[in-house]
């Protein structure tokens, strides 16, 4: 028995060897050996499928995957190693004694090193490799760009249903009219200068109506104020900042009584100006809460009229004769912007001014309604009280605005 076995064992290296030399011929007179698995020691790793399962997976492969090109040399090339491996595999299966390793106890591969030589000794020294790691400085990210100053700037065309008192300051009657509107907001960015408060807002309200009861005119000026505020700050605690507030209102166009040549405003006429030192609160809640507070204990307030020859200047609290007058007193200003959700958004500013002798104070309110990107519906509404004034019968020192609109808006923003 032992003798067949070794007769076996034989007869079958002598055919892994007389195909390894048929193989190596037909490519070059000499077999490489170094290339040639025929050649290489036994080692099991797994065991391959049958040579049908292989010629079926073989022929759909062809069938899916086929050359444009003759492909006779792959084909050709494939058998050559399927023989290999299926030689290898009954040698190994029928000849386990032949094999060397087992792919999972191969030994492990000796570590990298660099050899030295001693001819002296006859000595071959392996030493650990000198890996050096060129250090390499982390690429520092550019700084984001600074924004100083934010914009926010907001146009709006809007026709309009307007309710005015009859003694309300600057005239004019209940209509429906065409509002225009401007308003742009310069602020300094507070996540750079942490420790100032420089606000700015500027607006511009213009509406024009057609008149049925005016014979004199075609149409009448029912809204025409010009507003520019300002307040800079420096921080003093938490939210409370040591400010200066300056406010400036009046009117550009000339504005008359129903069917009279009387004016009842003009530019510059009136205009107000208010200059104030005190403390502002500011509080910000994200983007949809913005709160300001300013008191200013000492107030110069001025009021103007530049043509007293057509309009009597005791209608704005002026002296008769007089340009101007000018009071010192205290005022404060609150304002609040609450976006409940990106289509609807409340503004409102209370501002209110008193020498110890008159009050004077106004109360704005404006609602927002945006359909879509460009439509919106606006309500206003701007309750005004005045002492210094004459006092009316049926208002007494009080005065209403209120204004329904609808139209086009365009808004943008930008940062510098």
């Amino acid at each position: 028995m032992k003798t067949t076995m070794t007769l076996k064992t034989s007869l079958a290296l002598v055919l892994m060897s007389a195909m390894a030399l048929v193989a190596a011929a037909h490519d070059s007179e000499r077999p490489d050996v170094g290339s040639n698995m025929l050649y290489a020691p036994l080692v099991y790793d797994n065991y391959k499928s049958t040579p049908a399962a292989s010629a079926m997976a073989s022929e759909k492969a062809n069938q899916l995957y086929a050359l444009d090109a003759g492909d006779e040399w792959l084909q050709e090339a494939m058998d050559d190693a399927a023989r290999t491996r299926q030689l290898r595999q009954r040698v190994m299966i029928k000849n386990p004694q032949l094999v060397a390793y087992n792919a999972n106890r191969l030994p492990e591969a000796p570590p990298e090193g660099v050899i030295t030589a001693d001819p002296r000794q006859g000595l071959l020294t392996v030493a650990p490799a000198q890996v050096s790691i060129e250090e390499v400085a982390p690429e520092t990210p550019p700084a984001p760009p600074v924004h100083n100053w934010l914009h926010v700037f907001n146009a709006s065309l809007q026709f309009t249903q307007a309710y005015i008192s009859g003694n309300w300051y600057q005239g004019g009657e209940n209509n429906l009219a065409l509002l225009g509107s401007i308003n742009w907001n310069c602020n300094l960015n507070q996540d750079v200068h942490h420790n100032w408060l420089f606000n700015n807002a500027l607006s511009y309200k213009l509406g024009v109506a057609t008149t049925h009861g005016d014979s004199i005119r075609k149409y009448l000026i029912n809204e025409d104020n010009f507003l520019f505020t300002s307040q800079l700050g420096y921080k003093a605690v938490k939210n409370w900042y040591y400010s200066a507030m300056l406010q400036f209102t009046t009117q550009f166009l000339n504005n008359y009584k129903t069917n009279t040549r009387t004016m009842t405003a003009a530019f510059l006429s009136p205009a107000e100006l208010n200059i104030g030192l005190g403390m502002t609160y500011n509080l910000k809640k994200a983007d949809d809460r913005i709160f300001t507070l300013a008191i200013a204990p000492i107030s110069y307030n001025l009021k103007y009229c530049r043509n007293i020859t057509d309009i009597d200047p005791v209608r704005f609290g002026i002296d008769a004769g007089h340009h101007s007058k000018s009071t010192v007193g205290s005022n404060f200003e609150a304002k609040l912007l609450w976006r409940f959700n990106p289509s609807v958004m409340l503004t409102s500013r209370v501002y209110m001014f008193t020498n110890y002798e008159y009050v004077q104070g106004d109360w704005e309110n404006t609602l927002d309604f945006n359909i879509g990107k460009y439509l919106t519906t606006q309500l206003y509404t701007h309750l005004r009280f005045d002492r210094s004034r004459p006092r009316d019968n049926d208002w007494n020192y009080w005065q209403f605005k209120e204004i329904i609109s609808l139209g086009v808006i365009y808004r943008f923003a930008t940062v510098n």
